[in-house]
């Protein structure tokens, strides 16, 4: 039902008027009929006058002047049942409980005096209702078509109020008398599967379905809303019965087409699912936000399949045909080039989700999900200029979006642009108050970003921001041991986090290298040889790994081996000058 609220607050003195006003009504009864109160001419007119001012300061929402006009009527014409239901109206605005006692008091006085007016029986219903006074509620709806005829339609009202009052069985009643005078519709029958279905009455419900599908037979959504209650309750079949029998006779019924597909599809049928389907996507009855939400079902279901190692090249070429009807006739819309970008992202074809993703956004798609896509596939293929190009135009729309700095300052650190990767992702970080996970992954990236500046305090001080929130993040323990490293300060701890990084991760090329070479900076060769040659033995070893193990071995005295090393670090390499002089010379540099 309504809720009520004051436009603008009544001062008390007014409230006061009011509630002294109310209980002297029956002493006024008394009075006349001993006295003759009945108004003069002149004070007639006099509250027409207040009347209409109260009405005009009502209308402008003066609520505070529009009553004080209402009292003065009351003292002129205190047997006005309309000046009682306008003090009644405005003090229903209120939420506060005193003032709907009074609105009801003031409705139930202009009742006494008026018995006709259906509108006062409608206010006192809305007044109880607000006070969950249900059985006054009912009551005055009652009364209501009882004093008044052809006011039949304010049933269902009557109806909401029972279930309201959690009376189920006497909605029913009503909504079976609304049916009765006013005919099956769809208010009442789908009220009563409702609360058949909540009364655990299934197989009521479903007859009440049947019988608003035979009063309209030729209404789809009676047909759909049918079928999905009895798919709800298990009865898929009859679900399937139904729809079928509705699309022999309404064979361009797209969106029922639409829904049986959904059932054939969970029902098993699923050849049958894809030729109803391929029928619906060409049908531009079919709205278009239907047919994305079928794609992206099977592009769930390729997700699920690879998530398992399961191959389907049917079902994959199944989506690609859906999409490219899609694209076909509506490759102006930046919904359906999202969709495409999802398949073929999950597809791993990146070059073809890149492509559709950027029409999307080019096309105008205010979608987080599109740009936050777009720039995380930027990343998987370090596409570096592009992804900050596109971050940067995702930042005009989405100024307040964490992930739009974040992707921009990874960007920017990438390509080593070190002083826009700390403006970004210091603004990241601001953003991602709510999200520590976010926090520490931005710590670590601005422990980098200000090592490449120079800026060793803020770094170091990122680094231990990201470490105190996960001690065990075995990327910045082996970065922050590397940079100490170079930097050959706090190698103890630099060794322990290096140390640390390849127990997390023992077969990691990359993290071996560094703990090799934090052992080298501390001159403990013999360690870092033993290291170095795990580092060595594994399958991705680059350039770096040969330098940095033939300067262990040229310390340990092996110049021939140390030699060997370095010339097959100068063939991974084009930056090899330096390299080329250790060869040369048969030393270190």
């Amino acid at each position: 039902m309504k809720n009520f609220h004051y436009h603008k607050s009544l001062p008390v003195c007014l409230l006061l008027l009011i509630a002294l006003a109310t209980p002297a009504y029956s002493q006024k009864d008394k009075r006349k009929k001993s006295t003759d109160t009945r108004p003069g001419d002149m004070q007639l007119r006099e509250a027409e006058y207040f009347f209409a001012e109260g009405e005009r300061y009502f209308i402008l929402e003066d609520y505070t002047k529009a009553l004080l006009r209402f009292q003065k009527v009351i003292e002129l014409n205190p047997e006005n049942p309309t000046v009682y239901y306008k003090n009644a109206e405005i003090l229903s605005k209120s939420n506060k409980e005193d003032d709907l006692e009074r609105a009801a008091l003031s409705i139930e006085y202009a009742l006494k005096l008026e018995k006709k007016n259906k509108y006062f029986y409608l206010l006192a219903s809305s007044i109880y209702t607000a006070l969950n006074n249900f059985p006054k509620a009912e009551q005055a709806l009652e009364t209501l078509m009882k004093e008044i005829k052809g006011t039949e339609e304010y049933l269902y009202e009557l109806a909401a109020i029972y279930q309201y009052d959690k009376k189920p069985e006497d909605a029913l009643k009503i909504y079976n008398r609304a049916e009765n005078l006013l005919g099956i519709n769809e208010v009442s029958s789908l009220q009563k599967q409702k609360i058949y279905l909540e009364l655990g009455k299934v197989n009521e419900a479903i007859a009440e379905g049947e019988k608003l599908l035979a009063a309209n037979p030729d209404e789809e959504r009676y047909v759909m809303g049918f079928a999905e209650t009895l798919a709800q309750k298990g009865q898929q079949k009859k679900a399937i019965d139904a729809v079928e029998k509705f699309i022999t006779h309404h064979p361009e019924a797209g969106p029922a087409k639409v829904l049986l597909a959904g059932f054939y599809r969970e029902s098993g049928q699923e050849k049958k699912a894809r030729e109803i389907l391929k029928e619906a996507f060409l049908d531009p009855a079919v709205d278009i936000s239907s047919k994305v939400i079928v794609l992206s079902t099977y592009i769930s279901l390729i997700a699920q399949n690879h998530a398992k190692n399961i191959s389907d090249p049917e079902v994959e070429s199944f989506a690609l045909g859906l999409f490219d009807q899609l694209n076909k006739n509506y490759s102006d819309d930046p919904n359906v080039h999202i969709v495409g970008g999802n398949l073929y992202q999950t597809l791993k074809r990146n070059d073809d989700a890149e492509r559709e993703y950027i029409t999307a956004v080019q096309q105008g798609s205010a979608s987080f999900e599109a740009w936050q896509n777009l720039l995380a596939l930027e990343v998987e293929t370090n596409k570096l200029d592009s992804l900050i190009f596109y971050s940067e135009q995702g930042l005009e729309i989405f100024p307040n979006q964490a992930l739009m700095y974040y992707f921009n300052g990874f960007g920017h650190l990438r390509k080593r642009q070190y002083h826009a990767a700390t403006t970004a992702l210091e603004q990241a970080k601001k953003l991602s108050t709510n999200n520590p996970a976010l926090v520490n992954e931005i710590n670590g990236m601005l422990g980098g970003a200000y090592n490449g500046m120079k800026d060793y305090v803020k770094s170091d001080k990122a680094y231990n921001e990201a470490l105190t929130f996960n001690p065990n993040n075995d990327i910045v323990l082996n970065n922050y041991s590397y940079y100490l490293a170079l930097r050959k300060e706090n190698l103890e701890k630099a060794e322990r986090m290096a140390a640390l990084a390849t127990k997390i991760q023992p077969n990691n090329s990359s993290f071996l290298d560094t703990y090799a070479w934090v052992l080298y900076t501390r001159e403990k060769y013999r360690e870092a040889r033993k290291v170095m040659e795990r580092a060595m033995s594994q399958p991705d070893i680059t350039s770096t790994h040969f330098e940095h193990y033939g300067d262990i071995l040229f310390q340990l005295g092996d110049v021939e081996s140390a030699v060997r090393q370095w010339e097959k670090a100068r063939s991974l390499t084009s930056q090899h000058d330096l390299i080329d002089k250790k060869i040369a010379n048969r030393r270190l540099y």
